[in-house]
């Protein structure tokens, strides 16, 4: 839905806004925050949405009576320490809660003077607010659904067939560990675990030697439904709060040697990093469009999977990229170098039908579950989401500006992502860095 919040011509009284790269006014992603305890009386966790360099608080501006009607009600559901109650109660309230903050952050809105009289008491300085996980997470799936990603790791396996037969016709997923889930900035310890190269005889136990990122899309739950309940893929989108992201940090060479017969375990469930914005659907919808068509010959989904209005808005034009900044670049304050750009329309599946098929048993899903996308690759190396694609699984080096070469992460590299979603007549507008350095074992 389009509205007053999606247009370009407004900016807002805080001058940091208007113009910045990722959180304009039009934009007001949702988190958690603990404001800096010498500035607030109660510096607990509570909720904001991210305006420019500030971050608006809702707790404060609850207490100072800014909201009415399903703003209120909103805003109440996240001033706790998580936003599980605000994700509980739909889009309606969410709504009328941005619209409302829009309003009292623009530049002309009916309630800007009221709104500018209590900034110090409700607009934090983001550089000094410590960032939280967004919602308590009781379950993390993994989708596999960039497919370019999936038919590089298959390559390596059976470059004549790299798909399994079941890739085209099911959103392929598995659980991922919900408790080492990390919020952006938090360091990854290189794991340990049992790894073996094909030339050794036996596996050894000590550090990961392939450590990756994978460059991921993170969608975060809403209301959910009943166990034994289907959510039906037309009804969706009511399910769905929005976007930001995950790297799914991967620890290959164990991952490799434990994944027969069963899958992902130690290799991936050692630490997951999220970053705190919540780019939410209303702020998200002017870049919706169609989902890509399927290349000749594939086949149509089954009929659970299938509506026509997901095929003509369910997906998202926005573009993705993945950064490495190493310490020897940091030391000599070079910045982080693009190893990849990609974007979400390399997504074979979308956002709905991954809800429909996760559900289509009967598992119910809750207010703050997460699902990732899977790596989002696109079709030629200069897209490749992962070092393991990008290195061949360690066969090719990649050059950085510093001289290093890397076929997988070092002690002290750091990870970084950044989206931006753009599109004419409109303002852009971006989901903050995921970031994540890696720390010795």
């Amino acid at each position: 839905m389009i509205d007053e919040t999606h247009d370009p011509k407004r900016v807002s009284w805080v001058a940091s806004a208007n113009g910045h790269v990722d959180f304009p006014l039009q934009n007001l992603p949702l988190g958690v925050f603990s404001p800096p305890g010498n500035n607030v009386p109660d510096a607990k966790a509570r909720g904001g949405m991210a305006i420019g360099d500030k971050i608006f608080d809702l707790k404060a501006a609850l207490a100072a009576g800014l909201f009415s009607g399903e703003a209120e009600t909103a805003a109440k559901a996240a001033s706790g320490g998580s936003l599980n109650r605000l994700m509980a109660l739909g889009s309606a309230p969410r709504r009328a809660l941005r619209r409302q903050v829009f309003d009292l952050l623009a530049s002309d809105g009916t309630n800007t003077a009221k709104a500018r009289n209590l900034a110090g008491g409700i607009l934090h300085d983001a550089n000094v607010c410590a960032m939280q996980v967004p919602a308590q997470v009781a379950s993390f799936t993994d989708f596999f659904a960039g497919i370019h990603h999936a038919t590089n790791g298959g390559r390596r396996r059976n470059p004549n067939d790299p798909l399994g037969p079941n890739y085209k016709y099911v959103p392929v997923a598995y659980h991922s560990r919900a408790s080492s889930l990390q919020v952006s900035g938090q360091p990854i310890r290189r794991p340990s675990g049992q790894r073996k190269l094909p030339e050794e005889n036996a596996p050894t136990y000590g550090p990961c030697r392939k450590l990756d990122y994978e460059l991921e899309v993170a969608i975060w739950l809403g209301p959910g439904n009943r166990q034994g309940e289907p959510i039906p893929i037309a009804e969706a989108a009511e399910h769905i709060v929005g976007l930001g992201f995950v790297n799914d940090w991967s620890a290959r060479d164990i991952q490799q040697w434990e994944s027969a017969p069963l899958g992902p375990f130690l290799g991936k469930s050692f630490g997951s990093t999220v970053s705190p914005w919540i780019v939410t659907m209303e702020a998200l919808a002017p870049f919706r469009v169609a989902q890509p068509r399927r290349p000749a010959g594939d086949p149509r989904p089954l009929d659970y999977l299938w509506d026509e209005a997901d095929q003509r808005r369910g997906a998202f034009d926005i573009a993705l990229e993945a950064l490495v900044l190493t310490e020897k670049m940091r030391a000599a304050g070079q910045p982080p170098h693009r190893m990849s750009r990609s974007g979400t329309l390399d997504l074979y599946w979308t956002i709905a039908q991954m809800v429909a098929h996760q559900t289509c048993n009967g598992c119910n899903i809750e207010p703050g579950d997460l699902f990732g996308t899977g790596t989002i690759s696109g079709p030629t190396p200069e897209g490749w989401g992962s070092l393991s694609e990008l290195s061949q699984d360690g066969q090719k080096s990649n050059t950085l500006p510093s001289g290093e070469s890397r076929t997988f992460l070092e002690d002290g590299d750091e990870a970084i992502f950044r989206a931006r979603a753009s599109r004419a007549g409109y303002v852009s507008i971006g989901f903050g860095e995921c970031r994540g350095r890696v720390a010795a074992a």
